[in-house]
């Protein structure tokens, strides 16, 4: 019996500590082969800073397709994931069918979906965004990409790819206080504010946006060049009068003591408007006096504007019925449609982008790592400056043996210790803050289009820089130039979490469909046929046992 006593005891006591040890030490496992379900280091960096309740509202609730069904419990089990990091990160997830309207203004539009159910095809509309809020700050999480799909399926696994990123990349920028500052050059001609406007408005949403002119480098060129390194990057959006040996120097110098640059570059003289006015216009090289200062970074943006046949529409006049014009969208092949590069953050997932009257680039050996963000089709021509471009030519058959160019690099990125371009060289005007290289590493992209940022206008308001307002053609210029900028800046490494490669197990649905008898019977019919005969040989045993 004392036996007995002792051994009850000893298992209660066991019981006891183990109960302990589980409420002490917690523990998940992500057995999935692609480690979807593991934080990265970035992540859980950021979700440690979150030291008061921080509220994530998923508006994936409701009746939507089966595949969004899965975005639903893949986007539930990720968030579970950071709630397990920090107890202070709560979701929720709500039908967005009773306050539509409030969703809309604040910016989370609908997305419509066609839905292949039993063969059939049918419309669906959901809300695929996510409401972030924390302390007296709020933001928004779209849930799906923008990227050109070739199904529903393919759509899926690029939502389920970018979810950390999304959400982290949303997280950090809520959670920052510091803003890393921005500056607008101007002073040589560059685009106005307001063909800035929906480039810029993004920007200023997290970081600190302000305009510099290098005006004043004629008459204090050491507090100019003092005010600049107090940027963290500039932004050159299409300048069109040439740089004086003083302003050169000072960017020069920006880039050397650290500054990140975004160049967006027009080297030859065509503008759209001029051509729609006359018909005709002469398209000839623009002097902007900074071949030498790119040549030392390893860049060179060509004179030659780039023709391809993979190219966005444009509307021409095709006649007249009563006193009304007719209009019909064409390909305009000097409006290439620049792809991204699968392989880099900034460019993955991104649709083609846009690019008006662009120039190639050529890259040079030297130190600096260069990576080739977008790039033309194969089928492209070189047209050399100066020369004429008629609104007519668009209606001239192309012929593709003229279009043999292959590939057009269009943007880069330059990383590594750039030489300053006055190294061995006079000096425009002496400064204490003199580097003869950017020791440390620095980083800039190279646009060979000024008008790669530059939003239309409709009726005196800024129109959508993803969206023509003639043909409603959508492009990734906004997206391509909003992620430059996150990389560029990025000081935590979030940019990185957008290269994240998943495989989503999707439905076959059509063979689903073609089957579904084949499959209702092995489901439903072989555990019935088993259970029968289970039952009948049951029923045969017992009665032999007992009869």
């Amino acid at each position: 019996m004392n036996k007995k006593i002792q051994n009850t005891c000893i298992l209660l006591i066991a019981l006891v500590l183990l109960n302990v040890l589980n409420q002490s030490f917690y523990k998940r496992f992500d057995l999935t082969k692609d480690q979807r379900y593991t934080l990265s280091e970035t992540t859980k960096t950021i979700v440690q800073q979150i030291a008061q309740p921080l509220v994530i509202k998923v508006y994936l609730e409701g009746d939507f397709p089966s595949e969004f069904k899965r975005l639903q419990i893949e986007t539930l089990q990720y968030l579970e994931e950071l709630t397990a990091k920090n107890a202070n990160i709560n979701s929720q997830f709500i039908n967005p069918d009773l306050q539509r309207e409030s969703l809309i203004k604040k910016g989370m539009l609908p997305s419509q979906l066609t839905v292949e159910e039993d063969g059939k095809l049918s419309e669906a509309i959901i809300f695929p965004w996510a409401e972030i809020k924390y302390k007296n700050k709020s933001t928004i999480v779209s849930l799906l990409p923008t990227a050109i799909v070739s199904s529903q399926e393919e759509q899926l696994q690029k939502a389920v790819e970018n979810l950390e990123y999304s959400f982290t990349n949303a997280m950090h920028s809520i959670l920052t206080e510091a803003q890393q500052k921005i500056a607008l050059l101007s002073g040589n001609g560059e685009l106005e504010d307001i063909y800035l406007y929906r480039f810029l408005s993004e920007i200023a949403k997290k970081h600190k946006l302000a305009k510099f002119t290098l005006d004043s480098v004629a008459k204090n060129p050491k507090q100019t060049l003092k005010e600049l390194t107090e940027f963290d990057m500039a932004i050159i959006a299409k300048p069109t009068t040439a740089f004086t040996a003083a302003e050169k120097f000072t960017l020069d110098q920006f880039i050397t003591n650290g500054g990140k640059t975004l160049w967006m570059i027009d080297n030859v003289i065509a503008d759209q408007d001029s051509l729609f006015n006359g018909g005709k216009m002469l398209a000839y090289p623009r002097n902007l006096n900074l071949t030498d200062l790119l040549f030392s970074y390893g860049v060179r943006i060509n004179t030659t504007l780039v023709k391809d046949l993979y190219a966005a529409k444009i509307p021409v006049a095709t006649g007249m019925v009563g006193n009304q014009t007719q209009f019909k969208n064409l390909e305009w092949f000097f409006h290439p449609l620049a792809g991204g590069n699968p392989n880099h953050p900034i460019t993955k997932n991104i649709l083609p982008v846009r690019f008006q009257f662009t120039n190639q680039i050529d890259t040079l050996k030297n130190n600096i790592k260069k990576t080739p963000l977008l790039v033309s089709s194969v089928l492209t021509q070189k047209f050399g400056t100066p020369n004429f471009i008629s609104l007519q030519s668009i209606a001239d058959e192309p012929i593709e043996e003229d279009y043999q160019s292959g590939n057009q690099l269009l943007a880069v990125l330059l990383e590594g210790n750039f030489n300053s371009a006055y190294r061995n060289r006079i000096q425009p005007f002496e400064t204490p803050l003199y580097k003869a290289n950017a020791v440390g590493g620095n980083k800039m992209i190279v646009i060979s289009d000024g008008d790669v940022g530059k939003n239309q206008i409709l009726k005196n308001e800024p129109f959508d820089l993803s969206r023509d307002k003639w043909t409603n053609e959508q492009f990734g210029n906004k997206d391509f130039l909003l992620n430059a900028v996150d990389y560029l800046l990025d000081d935590v490494g979030l940019m990185k979490l957008r290269n994240k490669s998943l495989q989503i197990s999707i439905l076959d649905k059509q063979k689903a469909f073609k089957e579904r008898r084949y499959w209702q019977f092995i489901n439903l019919g072989i555990p019935m046929l088993m259970l029968l005969v289970f039952g009948i040989g049951f029923h045969g045993l017992r009665k032999r046992k007992y009869q």
